[in-house]
């Protein structure tokens, strides 16, 4: 039987809730109500054929609270006259609410309105398009308004968020918000105190003006002449990307690799340092403007992910060359080959041919599904004769 019941009238109204449109309601002032409801109820054939199951039917709905039935007369000659419902109303945000069980909800948003309206009346607009997340943030929301006052008055502080000075919030609080934070920011801050090419929550310090971690190169000097310090340890170093930039080396080749046993036993190589990779992120050395004149080297995997990282690196410096990253090494090991979590597929366009051709066969599965000969399985024998025909 397809005749709408209470339960799908209660549904009907839960959707409205779930969409957000009765909070937003709230927010704005702007009643969508009354609101005429989907119902569906029995033909008059089935009026006659099941009489008592509709007769039940219209019990039902005619007790049903916070709903307005509307009847209709339906004249049969068994029968006689009987009220049919014909349509089903809500006429207020008070009855929709309670229907569903939100009036608790609801009052809990209002005081969320208010407080915003008197203290950042800007973010009303973004109460009304998310109602239901600031819900879930209304614990937080009074925390929160504070932040955003901070900004308002401490645009681009250049300080860490450790530094920030809010009673009763701390760093890891704006840490864990940061993404609402963005959202409410973006909407109340001067777009010229914002930077635009700052985005996502990893970014959200430089974005809005705060310190953040430096980010820090690992390497060794691989030729002892070179030392940046007195003894003959192995020497390995971590600087903050502006102090590698500002290195005066006399090195002329670059070694990265993304492995670090493999970055800590590469051997020593004249007027040459290594580098300990970092997957995807080589930004931090876009200032080190003396890689420039260097040779640079990148090991990674033989995989997908290993020449995604290797084409991404020839956006920072165009001259690097593979190391280690060719089919005849990948032949070598065949018996160590590995397979790869997730590949990545998308055209790699700073590949040269070589690369390229190797590449396209492991992305389209031609040598073995999710071909992979990580860095490490290569027998280091292998490893110092490739250097030996390098730096020749």
């Amino acid at each position: 039987m397809s005749w709408t019941r209470p339960a799908d009238l209660r549904a009907q109204v839960q959707k409205l809730w779930d969409r957000g449109e009765l909070l937003a309601s709230l927010v704005t002032g702007e009643s969508p109500f009354p609101k005429r409801l989907v119902l569906k109820g029995p033909t008059s054939t089935e009026m006659a054929d099941r009489f008592d199951e509709a007769r039940a039917w219209i019990g039902e709905l005619r007790v049903m609270p916070h709903c307005r039935v509307e009847m209709r007369d339906f004249k049969h000659r068994v029968f006689g006259a009987n009220a049919v419902p014909q349509e089903a109303w809500i006429d207020t945000v008070e009855d929709a609410l309670a229907l569903i069980g939100k009036v608790r909800d609801a009052t809990r948003l209002t005081a969320l309105t208010n407080v915003t309206r008197k203290r950042q009346p800007q973010l009303l607009g973004w109460l009304a398009k998310r109602p239901l997340r600031a819900l879930e943030l209304a614990d937080e929301w009074g925390r929160l308004l504070e932040i955003v006052v901070w900004l308002q008055v401490h645009p681009r502080s250049d300080v860490y968020l450790r530094q920030v000075d809010i009673p009763g919030v701390h760093s890891k609080f704006i840490e864990a918000h940061r993404g609402v934070l963005i959202e409410l920011l973006d909407i109340v801050m001067s777009p010229e105190v914002i930077d635009s090419s700052a985005t996502g929550v990893s970014q959200f310090a430089k974005r809005y003006g705060f310190r953040d971690k430096p980010a820090r190169i690992r390497f060794r000097v691989l030729d002892p002449e070179h030392a940046l310090l007195p003894g003959d340890l192995i020497q390995d170093i971590t600087l903050d990307a502006e102090s590698f930039a500002r290195l005066d080396s006399k090195i002329s080749r670059v070694f990265i690799t993304e492995n670090e046993i493999n970055f800590l036993a590469f051997p020593q190589v004249k007027d040459s340092l290594v580098i300990f990779g970092a997957g995807y992120g080589f930004e931090m050395l876009r200032k080190a403007e003396w890689l420039s004149r260097c040779r640079i080297h990148y090991w990674g995997d033989i995989d997908t992910h290993g020449f995604a990282i290797l084409d991404q690196l020839r956006c920072q410096f165009d001259h690097v060359e593979s190391l280690m990253m060719g089919r005849n090494t990948l032949l070598e090991f065949e018996t160590l080959w590995g397979e790869e979590d997730k590949q990545t597929l998308r055209d790699l366009p700073r590949l040269n041919p070589e690369e390229m051709a190797l590449y396209n066969d492991l992305r389209d599965n031609r040598i073995r599904k999710n071909l992979r000969l990580e860095q490490e399985r290569i027998g280091f024998g292998w490893v110092e004769s490739a250097l030996a025909l390098t730096v020749i």
